[in-house]
């Protein structure tokens, strides 16, 4: 067997995988207990199996394949299991076939997805693959076996890549990855792979009619391959001993193929056909050695060749006497292809497993989370029905200084027992001064919101002007994508967070209105007893208890108690309800290879709330049938006891409507807080998003700059060294390359750098698509954070209002500062109306 081709493999940098891959599985699973993740393991072995299979392509041993089969099975579960062009790692990996120059620098290409990265790790397998083919003897049959195999498997490796690397690389990608030099390598793979399968033919002694078929076949293939490798723009990327040595194997095995087939004349004793192929034959032979520059290839053969035709020819000469035909009037005794390229296997390592595991498929991860949103945006809205009803039952009551009204005044205080118990209830829970408290902070978390949102704005300002300098300053040559096209969603969630984060100061602005309204009640509560009768106007101070109006409208009060009783556990129940859809959606998956999201989560959803749903519907009807029993009790109250209101009971229902705000007004300001704390953790997120796509960016730009001036470097005739002769006989240049003055053994289209389709939020940025990014978009459509989860009084629409996404996914879970949002889980209504909110 004669010498064997081995592809050259990509050289890749190392990079840090954890900080971001750990980032974006806190946010994509930000609820752990959920999911039951260790991600922090799984994520370091992650790191450690990319690490070793980098360094392990370079060992050329069969122990290494499993290793980097392991790396590349690996990489096929994550992108299942993850928004896998949300991970923003910059993988770089340098062109197989660059040699480089005396200036220094490698061709080379960066992009963040994870595509680009499965692609390189690929070519490098495949590459792996023909090395250690190549190295294996012809002695035993299972070197032979395993050559044969292993070129197989490359070849279709190769062709594999030829179809996917352009969907992986949207730019330009560096020439050891263009379908045509893919297309070339899968060809070449296959004709050595058929080289293989000669030799153990002819080892094993097999009939010289099917030698003769198999070497047929063998000089077609090398054929196909001399075709590629001798185009305009692939000619100058081989090594330089590349192209005579298949010239030289493509003459060889078309004179294997007539020294084989004059054997099996000469056993027919058709002796005119037999020297006319062993003329061929010695011919070809001949052609082998000159064009391979080999003077010992198929040197065995081409000595019995010649052997066989000065006997023939003597016996033909003494005895046979028959006319030598024309060697092109001879007939092909037809062809025999047994090398084929083998499918990618999956898994290519049988033995690893997922280390991942536990994470569930993104696919069902982002249908979990979006029907846990669709669930919440009907809790939110039976919670408000309930809320907004209690008001207007506060309201009422206290417009007729209910239940005040029907209750003698205590002896040590001179208030009702209900006001006193009110008044008890806000000094207990801090006041005047908590109040206070958290008026003064708000201020302060919206000035720590603002800030980190105008940081991510000033990033992607100076990005976006570093490109167009740039862009400006290389015009045409700078190839990668402009920043507006990829930063357009980011853009856009910029001015929604600022649209939230406005609407929010209107809202704040309401709550400061009604406590400034509701103050001297609330800082009377907040007195002490004795400080509070001084403020009281005297009055009767006591009512006739045995009244039959009395006696009503106090029964009326306890109905109005127990009908607020059960709104707390309506509520409580509400905001506790669960429903797992996981069973019906991987039922649905393995039935139909997709989940019709809305159509399950509607239905599981309504069967799971329609009795708390039932229970609020029912109590706002007990509650009109209420309302109207007070009021008219009230008036035979009023009739009854000529009491229309004086300045005691003005007071009276000032102090109770003063109680309902208090309590209205501490809940809205912690919840309040918690929102704006809640999003300082996703304007981090989204900060970290854009500080990681500039650096990515950097990361690109840093590489085509080194390209840019490499390639400028090159251009640039230098004053000694003379071209090596081995140059001399290429005169036409890539028809992309810019500058024809570069040699040609150089590579003239340096490695563009363009991101391509930065992996951003293709729903916050095309990946996997997550619940409600466009689906037609010509860029990754980022879908926006989430807002915090939950009931929040300060979100009564949703926001933002679009037609395609009715929410927003669910933000990381407390203390996950500068996480990625990552797939989308359930949430609230979002944002902050424009609209003064019910009951304020």
């Amino acid at each position: 067997m004669s010498k064997l081709l081995a592809v050259p493999l990509k050289k890749s940098s190392e990079v840090d995988v954890i900080k971001p891959l750990t980032n974006l599985i806190k946010s994509a699973y930000s609820d752990p207990s959920s999911q039951n993740v260790h991600y922090a393991e799984a994520v370091s072995e992650f790191s450690k199996q990319r690490n070793t299979a980098i360094w392990k392509f370079f060992e050329k041993y069969e122990s290494s394949l499993d290793i980097v089969y392991s790396y590349y099975d690996q990489l096929c579960y994550l992108e299942t299991k993850i928004p896998v062009h949300e991970l923003q790692i910059p993988f770089k990996w340098k062109d197989a076939f660059d040699k480089g120059s005396i200036f220094g620098g490698r061709m080379s290409l960066t992009h963040t997805n994870l595509a680009y990265e499965k692609v390189c790790v690929l070519f490098n397998i495949a590459a792996l693959q023909s090395s250690i083919a190549a190295s294996q003897g012809v002695d035993s049959d299972e070197s032979l076996k395993l050559s044969a195999k292993l070129f197989q498997q490359s070849a279709g490796i190769f062709q594999y890549l030829k179809g996917a690397t352009p969907a992986a690389i949207p730019s330009e990608p560096t020439p050891d990855l263009n379908p045509e030099t893919l297309g070339v390598l899968s060809s070449l793979m296959l004709a050595q792979a058929q080289e293989v399968f000669i030799t153990k033919a002819i080892k094993d002694s097999m009939k010289d009619v099917i030698i003769a078929k198999l070497c047929c076949q063998a000089e077609e293939l090398y054929s196909d391959v001399m075709r590629g490798m001798q185009k305009d723009n692939l000619r100058n990327l081989w090594e330089k001993d590349w192209i005579p040595t298949v010239a030289g194997k493509q003459a060889g095995f078309h004179a294997m193929f007539q020294f084989y087939q004059s054997l099996v004349c000469r056993a027919s004793k058709r002796v005119g056909e037999e020297i006319s192929r062993l003329q061929e034959a010695v011919e070809l032979f001949k052609a082998a050695q000159s064009r391979s520059g080999s003077p010992t290839l198929f040197e065995e053969y081409s000595s019995r060749a010649q052997r066989n035709l000065t006997e023939s020819k003597k016996d033909n000469d003494f005895i046979y006497n028959e006319m030598i035909p024309d060697i092109k009037s001879l007939p092909s005794p037809g062809k025999a292809q047994l090398a084929k390229a083998l499918p990618i296997a999956a898994p290519m390592n049988p033995n690893h497993h997922d280390i991942f595991s536990e994470l569930v498929p993104v696919v069902l991860h982002q249908a979990l989370t979006a029907a846990e949103a669709r669930k919440n945006e009907t809790v939110n809205s039976e919670i408000l029905k309930l809320r907004e009803a209690t008001q207007t039952l506060n309201g009422v009551l206290a417009s007729l200084n209910l239940p005040a009204a029907v209750e003698n005044s205590d002896s040590g205080s001179g208030l009702p027992p209900s006001l006193l118990e009110k008044s008890n209830d806000v000094k207990q829970k801090g006041g005047i001064d908590s109040i206070n408290k958290f008026i003064k902070e708000l201020p302060e978390l919206l000035t720590r919101n603002r800030e980190i949102l105008d940081e991510a704005e000033r990033l992607l300002d100076e990005e976006r002007d570093s490109d167009n300098q740039l862009r400006s300053q290389f015009k045409d040559k700078w190839t990668r994508i402009p920043s507006e096209k990829l930063t357009e969603m980011f853009r856009s969630n910029t001015k929604k967070y600022r649209e939230v984060i406005n609407n929010a100061v209107e809202a704040d602005k309401i709550v400061r209105q009604k406590f400034e309204k509701h103050v001297k009640g609330i800082e009377l509560l907040s007195m002490s007893g004795e400080q509070i009768s001084e403020s009281i106007p005297s009055g009767t101070g006591s009512i006739n208890t045995n009244s039959t109006t009395v006696q009503k409208l106090r029964s009326l009060m306890e109905s109005v108690e127990t009908i607020k009783a059960e709104r707390d556990v309506i509520e409580s129940e509400l905001k506790s309800a669960t429903v797992n859809m996981k069973e019906q959606f991987l039922k649905a998956l393995a039935q139909d290879g997709a989940i019709n999201e809305p159509a399950i989560s509607i239905s599981e959803i309504g069967k799971a709330l329609s009795p708390l749903q039932s229970q609020v519907q029912e109590s706002i009807e007990r509650q009109k049938t209420l309302i109207d029993d007070i009021q008219s009790a009230h008036s035979d109250f009023t009739a009854e006891t000529g009491n229309t209101g004086g300045s005691r009971e003005a007071l009276f229902s000032e102090l109770a409507s003063a109680y309902d705000s208090f309590i209205e007004l501490q809940g809205n300001l912690q919840e309040g807080t918690k929102f704006y704390n809640d999003l300082t953790q996703l304007l981090l997120v989204f900060q970290n998003k854009v500080s990681d796509f500039c650096f990515a960016r950097k990361t690109e730009k840093d590489e085509l700059l080194k390209d840019l001036t490499t390639q400028s470097s090159r251009q640039t005739p230098g004053p000694t060294p003379s071209v090596p002769s081995h140059y001399s006989s290429t005169t036409t240049t890539d028809s992309t390359d810019s500058n024809p003055s570069i040699p040609p053994s150089m590579p003239s289209n340096p490695a563009s750098g363009s991101m391509g389709n930065i992996p951003y939020p293709q729903n916050v940025q095309g990946m996997p698509m997550p619940y409600g990014a466009l689906p037609n978009a010509p860029y990754p459509t980022y879908v926006p954070p989430p807002m915090p989860q939950g009931f929040n009084p300060y979100a009564t629409l949703p926001y933002p209002n679009s037609g395609y996404y009715t929410g927003f996914p669910q933000g990381p879970q407390p203390g996950h500062y500068g996480t990625y949002p990552g797939s989308y889980a359930p949430q609230q209504q979002g944002g902050y109306p424009n609209q003064k909110p019910p009951g304020w």
